[in-house]
C-alpha cells in the first residue's frame, strides 16, 4: 500500500504533517473565523428580528391612529352637521321672526294710515258742515234780507245734520 500511496505521490511523514496542519488551520479558522462569522449573523439575525418587531409595532401604531383618526373625522362631520342644522333653524326663526316683524308693521302702517284717512275724513267732513252752515246763514239771510243769529242757526244746522248721519249710518 506503501507503493501505491507513493506512486500518487503521497508521502506517509508529509501527509500526516498536512493533516496536522488541516487541522491546526481548522482549529484556528473555529475560534478566529467561524464563531466571529456566526456571531456576526446571530447579531444580523437579531438586528433583523427586532426591526420586524418594531415595524410590527409602528404598523399596529399606525392602525390605531388610523382608526382614531376615522372616529375623530366622523365625530367632526357629526358634529359640523349639526352646526349647520342649527345655522338652518336660526336662520328658519329669524326669517319667520322678520315676516312677523314685517307684517305686524305693515299692519301698523295701515291701522295708523287708516286713523290718519279717517281723521281727515272727519276733518273734511267738519269743515264741509262748518261752510254748508255758513252758506245757509248767507242764504238765509239774503232771503230774509236781514240778519239772523248765526250761532243759533249754526247749532239748528249741526243738529240737523248730526241727525241725517245718524240715519244715514243706521
Amino acid at each position: 500500500m506503501g507503493d501505491l500511496l507513493t506512486g500518487l505521490g503521497i508521502y506517509g511523514p508529509s501527509l500526516i504533517a498536512q493533516l496536522i496542519n488541516f487541522t491546526v488551520l481548522l482549529v484556528l479558522l473555529y475560534f478566529v473565523g467561524y464563531k466571529p462569522i456566526m456571531k456576526m449573523f446571530d447579531e444580523r439575525a437579531r438586528k433583523v428580528k427586532e426591526s420586524l418587531e418594531k415595524a410590527d409595532r409602528i404598523k399596529a401604531e399606525a392602525d390605531a391612529t388610523e382608526i382614531e383618526f376615522k372616529k375623530q373625522l366622523e365625530a367632526q362631520q357629526r358634529e359640523g352637521q349639526e352646526i349647520v342644522n342649527r345655522a338652518m333653524r336660526t336662520g328658519d326663526e329669524l326669517r319667520k321672526k322678520a315676516e312677523l316683524e314685517a307684517r305686524a308693521d305693515s299692519e301698523a302702517l295701515i291701522a295708523k294710515a287708516k286713523s290718519e284717512i279717517q281723521r281727515e275724513r272727519d276733518d273734511a267732513i267738519g269743515e264741509i258742515r262748518q261752510e254748508f252752515a255758513d252758506l245757509t246763514i248767507t242764504a238765509a239771510e239774503k232771503v230774509i234780507d236781514r240778519s239772523l243769529d248765526k250761532q243759533a242757526h249754526r247749532d239748528i244746522i249741526d243738529k240737523v245734520l248730526k241727525e241725517s248721519t245718524t240715519q244715514n249710518k243706521g
